[in-house]
């Protein structure tokens, strides 16, 4: 009888400690709930309160063009990007360009305008997903990638439901966002190699399997969607616009290969007068004409000009003025230190050894490259060459090898000497010459070879070359002009520097020349440049055995 009873006490203490337990633990989870809903209610008044500050919008903001009309000095390669994008069957696109030239606004654009083509694939809700290549990351083990998609297992997902499971859990990433639209790419040149090697794939499956060693196919714990992602991949249909400031041969050339390049040029001194006037405009000021003149002499590119313009304005305005002068200008290129655009124009008379070439720097921008000759007769057999302002060696590299070669351009200068002695009559051992090309830019290539051959041919024979004429094009050791890269920039380079006539090889040339504003003259032969050059048009020349 004493045991039953004790029991029946034990039992009831114990059930009495059970209850005080739970009835704990139970207020705990209140507490905690009342707390996490009074911390949740400050926070949320925090960030409303956050959200009804704003600033007034940058002037860069109100200048961002919002229809291609917008976009300045980029007509030609708008068309092809509209092309190749705007039509039933969108291609994958890279855009090249120099920095602020609209690029981006461009690649932004095109998907509205594609919309409105009812031959487009694209529907009416196709996405645009932006992402800087530069900043992308992923983890190799393949947690997180937010380009293409990752698997969070179930040791890295905690206590959720599918973690608690043992489900893997699979996230979209970009490409898949981008399904049906359009995956812009800025600075596409800078995205990872792994990354690079993976879009590839991507956009030949257009779709992304994942994986992970926490999937089974057997397992009916698995819900019907996540087999499905692991057995058929995620969708990634999308068309590529990459955005780069590189040149083409520092891209893969695997990735050049599956796109439409196009090409955005420099902006002219015209062209960024227009885009200050705009911005001054937007920006609720007026700017005098000198003061317009100035930025466009500094300013390389649009986002310049807005940023000159913008400094500017905020000076008008601490002042307690609305118009922009030319002092207000003058003192942000002073403070922001900026240089000069390097704008040549032709020298005002023919002079002797003196001559316009033309050449190619950085993304598809011509400019017009003084190319400058002395000769010095000495004593037969003894003289010299000296060559300055070229690159002396070139070095290029991949896979882990690298080659070391003469630079072009001095080889370029071998390939003249010769010509001018087995073709032209002039043995240049009896003079000290003397090849320099001023300006401090460091000069590479073999394009300057007809431009080297003029100069020196004018130095020793004492004839001026044709001010208004420039030229570009290599010379082979038989006197052939062979062809060169970037035409068209050199082509608008020479008009901007006032150029009257351009010299350019026969196998560059194409029938819409003949539309342009420009004579131009495709040559075969060296011996048809220094007709065209010289002043004297009685050049001697030896008849050609080539």
């Amino acid at each position: 009888m004493i045991t039953s009873q004790f029991l029946v006490v034990l039992n009831l203490i114990f059930t009495a400690i059970v209850t005080i337990y739970f009835y704990n633990l139970l207020k705990g989870q209140q507490s905690a709930k009342v707390y996490i809903e009074r911390e949740s209610k400050k926070e949320i008044e925090k960030l409303n309160k956050m959200r009804s500050i704003s600033l007034t919008e940058p002037l860069s903001e109100k200048t961002r063009p919002s229809s291609f009309d917008e976009i300045i000095g980029q007509e030609m390669g708008i068309k092809a990007l509209k092309a190749a994008l705007c039509g039933p069957n969108p291609q994958h696109v890279i855009i090249y360009g120099p920095p602020g030239v609209g690029k981006t606004a461009a690649a932004r654009l095109v998907l509205e305008e594609a919309k409105k083509n009812p031959m487009s694939p694209f529907k009416s809700d196709a996405k645009f997903i932006e992402v800087d290549a530069a900043t992308v990351r992923f983890d190799e083990r393949g947690i997180a990638d937010p380009l293409i998609g990752s698997v969070h297992d179930p040791i890295y997902q905690g206590a959720g439901p599918l973690g608690v499971a043992g489900i893997p859990q699979p996230k979209p990433g970009a490409v898949t966002k981008a399904h049906g639209g359009i995956l812009f790419l800025d600075e596409i040149g800078e995205l990872h190699p792994i990354q690079m090697n993976k879009l590839l794939k991507v956009l030949e499956d257009r779709k992304v399997y994942l994986d992970s060693v926490y999937y089974s196919s057997e397992d009916p714990n698995i819900p019907s969607h996540i087999k499905d992602i692991f057995e058929n991949g995620l969708p990634a249909d999308f068309r590529l616009v990459g955005a780069t400031t590189r040149n083409p041969e520092e891209i893969p050339p695997a990735i050049r290969s599956r796109c439409v390049e196009i090409f955005f040029r420099a902006l002219t001194p015209d062209e960024i007068e227009i885009i200050a006037q705009n911005a001054a405009k937007k920006g609720g000021f007026t700017i005098d004409e000198e003061a317009v003149k100035t930025v466009a002499k500094y300013a390389t590119n649009g986002r310049e000009a807005v940023n000159i313009v913008q400094i500017a304005g905020g000076i008008a305005i601490n002042e307690g003025r609305r118009n922009i002068t030319v002092k207000d200008v003058e003192y942000v290129i002073e403070s922001g230190h900026y240089s000069p655009r390097p704008d040549k124009k032709i020298a005002k008379e023919p002079q002797v050894g003196a001559v316009n070439g033309l050449a190619v720097v950085g993304a598809n921008l011509g400019i017009l490259l003084e190319v400058e000759a002395t000769a010095i007769e000495v004593e037969k057999g003894t003289g010299k060459l000296t060559i300055t302002g070229i690159i002396d060696e070139e070095e290029t590299g991949s896979y882990g090898k690298k080659l070391r070669r003469k630079s072009t351009s001095k080889g370029s200068v071998e390939n003249v000497l010769t010509v001018l002695r087995k073709y032209l009559d002039i043995d240049t051992r009896n003079y000290d010459i003397h090849v320099n090309f001023p300006g401090g830019m460091p000069i590479d290539g073999p394009s300057a070879g007809v431009t080297i051959t003029t100069a020196i041919y004018s130095a020793i024979t004492g004839i001026p070359v044709n001010n208004e004429v420039a030229m570009t094009g290599e010379v082979s050791i038989r006197g052939y002009v062979k062809p060169v890269g970037g035409i068209l920039a050199k082509i608008e380079a020479a008009k901007k520097a006032g150029v009257k006539k351009v010299l350019i090889p026969k196998e560059n040339y194409q029938e819409n020349f003949k539309d342009m504003d420009i004579e131009i003259i495709p040559v075969s032969r060296i011996e048809e440049v220094l007709c065209e050059a010289l002043v004297d048009k009685k050049v001697l020349v030896k008849k050609s055995t080539a």
